[in-house]
């Protein structure tokens, strides 16, 4: 795959040509941006994947649903119907995608969870809820909406400063992107970041006089969550660990240090696990899964009594500082 990736680098210059000719007709106010008289806060990426979004989303809901009426708007990735769809008891994850379907399920009682590929549509659709405040999923690129507030995630690993466009790099757009956000967050770092690495970082990405750089890190749960119990983390014999996420890695270093013993079935980001697959894992004992992944494989009955997932939040450096610019900016 990497081999390919490197065949096709001489792709590399159209592509970043093609966005960026995209992005200057939008700067230059030739193709149009919708903007809103009230607050909407994208979350988004430069890269194809894996930055930590979802538990991104989940942090602000948790900052946000207590004083405010929020709603979620997601592109509804691999789902099975069409335009918009606002989450409801009948909603699952082949219907409105499983990171929605993850905001709904977790979330149900305190916000609306809505999917459509056309943001600008969905924003018009969600207004009938009078939401106070719309968390758009995943919209860094879609242009066509000006979020008030930016939220651009990049990886401590592989940050966009060190890649470039697809097909042989990760990037979506060519790192300059990173000037419309009002906040950049470096995600997935180590528990014991220094300063000077921070520093470091910070001398890379060059932040603007407008931008605030955070640093976060996964803090996972030390209890696995079924459909029926939990179980303590340390209590677990041998198992099958099943991803289909942008990257394991984190999540395999973490069980690693608990020194524990598992097999790894790895699959692409959004896997559509098929019937041979249920076979396989039917015949596993205890299976341990994302939470994402979770989402798509509680559906099957015979799964139930040994399924599990691991849950993950986001531990933000200066977190009181993240905090009252997203309520600052909510408030004025």
């Amino acid at each position: 795959m990497k081999f390919l990736r490197y065949i096709l680098f001489p792709i590399v210059p159209i592509y970043y040509l093609v966005t960026w000719l995209r992005n200057t007709l939008y700067d230059l106010g030739i193709k149009k941006s919708v903007s809103y008289d009230f607050p909407v806060i994208c979350v988004g990426n430069l890269s194809v994947g894996g930055t930590g979004k979802t538990p991104m989303i989940e942090n602000l809901i948790h900052l946000l649903k207590s004083d405010y009426k929020v709603a979620t708007l997601s592109r509804g990735y691999k789902r099975k119907t069409q335009g918009f769809q606002l989450a409801n008891t009948n909603s699952t994850a082949e219907t409105i995608g499983d990171e929605p379907f993850q905001f709904y399920s977790k979330f149900k009682k305190d916000i609306f969870v809505a999917v459509d590929s056309d943001r600008q549509n969905g924003i018009e659709k969600l207004k009938e809820a009078h939401p106070d405040v719309i968390l758009l999923d995943d919209a860094y690129q879609h242009r066509k909406v000006k979020a008030g507030l930016n939220v651009l995630l990049t990886t401590y690993a592989n940050p966009y400063f060190k890649d470039i466009v697809l097909p042989t790099g990760n990037l979506r757009e060519p790192g300059f992107g990173a000037k419309r956000a009002h906040i950049i967050v470096v995600t997935k770092c180590p528990e014991d970041l220094s300063e000077n690495e921070k520093d470091i970082i910070l001398k890379r990405i060059k932040p603007k006089a407008y931008q605030h750089v955070f640093f976060s890190s996964i803090v996972y749960s030390e209890t696995l969550i079924s459909a029926k119990n939990t179980m303590v983390i340390n209590d677990l014999k041998p198992f099958t660990l099943v991803t289909g996420i942008a990257n394991a890695k984190p999540l395999i270093d973490f069980l690693d240090s608990k020194n524990l013993k598992f097999e790894h079935l790895n699959f692409k980001d959004h896997h559509d696990f098929t019937k041979e697959d249920l076979i396989a894992f039917e015949k596993k004992e205890i299976i341990v899964t994302t939470e994402k992944d979770f989402m798509r494989l509680k559906q099957f009955e015979s799964l139930k009594d040994k399924l599990y997932y691991l849950p993950i939040t986001v531990k933000i450096n200066d977190a009181s500082k993240f905090n009252n610019r997203v309520l600052s900016f909510i408030k004025n």
